[in-house]
């Protein structure tokens, strides 16, 4: 079995003075996107709600999690009404906004999860009724996994991997989004992550 190349995305040249290219059009990365001040507050917010198990039909996910502004009815394929997204993530919404050159509001739907050490997250594209995903890591860091969609078989190992480390951000979009399946292999360590979706388009 081949291994995935591992990429680098940054906003500023590596060790060796060159600026890698984005190797999916519509993944973007950025190290560094929070300052440990706001790592370390938004630590003690997320800690603060009641994470639960999260369930995919018959399926009990090992991650636990919390999600405002809808949440999936896997068995019956609908996005189901949810509750609004807590005032104390509106300046992160807002900076996540910027970032992406849109409007706050623009956001319909967000999720916070837990990924205690040795969570995985299996293959998937997000559900349909969502367009643009954007995620800021908190703590731990992950690697992400991405193949192309459809894959060659549900066996087929990962083509490309990203390192995602604490207080960094990342968008898929376009043909990142819709293009490409992505997976998060089992973490080493406590990790969180705050996932903000767009509605999608049309």
């Amino acid at each position: 079995m081949r291994s995935a190349r591992r990429i680098q995305l940054a906003d500023e040249p590596d060790l060796f003075g060159e600026v890698p290219a984005a190797a999916i059009e519509g993944l973007r990365y950025e190290h560094e996107f929070l300052t440990r001040a706001e790592e370390q507050e938004l630590l003690r917010i997320v800690q603060g709600f009641e994470l639960r198990e999260m369930r995919y039909k018959e399926y009990t996910a090992r991650r636990r999690g919390i999600s405002f502004g809808g949440s999936y009815d896997f068995a019956n394929h609908r996005l189901k009404p949810g509750a609004a997204m807590p005032e104390v993530f509106h300046p992160l919404r807002a900076r996540v906004a910027e970032w992406m050159g849109m409007a706050p509001e623009d956001f319909a739907h967000m999720l916070v999860a837990e990924y205690r050490p040795g969570t995985p997250l299996g293959w998937h594209r997000d559900v349909p009724d969502f367009e643009d995903i954007v995620g800021v890591s908190l703590l731990g860091e992950a690697v992400m996994q991405l193949r192309p969609y459809p894959p060659a078989s549900a066996t087929a190992p990962a083509s490309l991997e990203l390192l995602m480390e604490p207080r960094s951000i990342y968008l898929l979009r376009g043909e990142a989004r819709w293009a490409w399946q992505h997976a998060i292999a089992p973490t080493e360590t406590l990790r969180y992550s705050i996932t903000m979706r767009t509605r999608r388009r049309g």
